[in-house]
């Protein structure tokens, strides 16, 4: 961020969903929209020109889709203080899962409230991740599915006991707070012990470091059914 104004860049095919979120984000203090694109290969062409804080990028777009320009930006040295929130118009859109792997920070469905939007920007914008509940169930029930990929899973040894302790109450769903309580640790300690997790293990951010936790069988999903969760 610039003087505290969060930037964002705005990537959809519908104009008129740009231009509603463009007047949204245009009308609150210390936000600023750096510029729009109507597909993914113009999007990533837009992000890397501006370097935005933010980039709301549609999942489905011709040219190049979202999840495409998201790994691209994802794997771009120059790029690493961008975070992409993905837009998605249902939540149990099929893509979330490859999403997530690709870099995304979150996700937020296309009807959010406008109060929750504005709120998103500034919890990634803050270094946090975001999923919205409906595509948190898709997410859970995506990896109850499937078996752990401990293949092409990061290696966990790398991290100490404590560290992986809290990367799996972390893949649970609990803040920061919420882990410090249940270790009985200060919240800064938490937050630490994720923040050297997300650096040994490459995470961009907590909804990679999540994705990781899962892929390597540190946490295992408790139920087959996504809804029950």
């Amino acid at each position: 961020m610039t003087d505290g104004v969060i930037r964002v860049a705005l990537v959809d095919d519908q104009a008129l969903m740009r231009a509603g979120f463009r007047a949204l984000l245009e009308a609150e203090d210390g936000i600023e929209v750096v510029g729009e694109a109507a597909d993914g290969e113009r999007g990533l062409a837009l992000v890397r020109a501006q370097v935005p804080d933010i980039a709301l990028i549609d999942v489905q777009m011709p040219v190049m889709t979202g999840i495409e320009a998201t790994r691209h930006i994802a794997a771009d040295p120059a790029l690493s203080g961008v975070r992409v929130v993905i837009l998605t118009n249902y939540g149990h859109d099929e893509y979330v899962f490859e999403a997530l792997r690709a870099g995304a920070s979150g996700f937020l469905l296309k009807d959010t409230d406008p109060a929750d939007l504005l709120q998103a920007i500034e919890v990634v914008a803050g270094g946090e991740a975001l999923l919205s509940p409906a595509v948190t169930r898709t997410l859970i029930g995506e990896f109850v599915s499937r078996p752990p990929d401990r293949a092409t899973a990061p290696g966990l040894e790398c991290l100490t006991r404590r560290e992986r302790e809290v990367t799996a109450l972390a893949a649970r769903g609990l803040t920061n707070e919420e882990i410090a309580e249940h270790m009985v640790i200060s919240p800064f300690t938490a937050k630490t012990h994720i923040s050297r997790a997300m650096t040994k293990l490459g995470a961009r951010d907590r909804a990679q470091l999540v994705v990781f936790a899962y892929e390597s069988g540190l946490v295992a999903p408790r139920s087959t059914d996504a809804s029950a969760l």
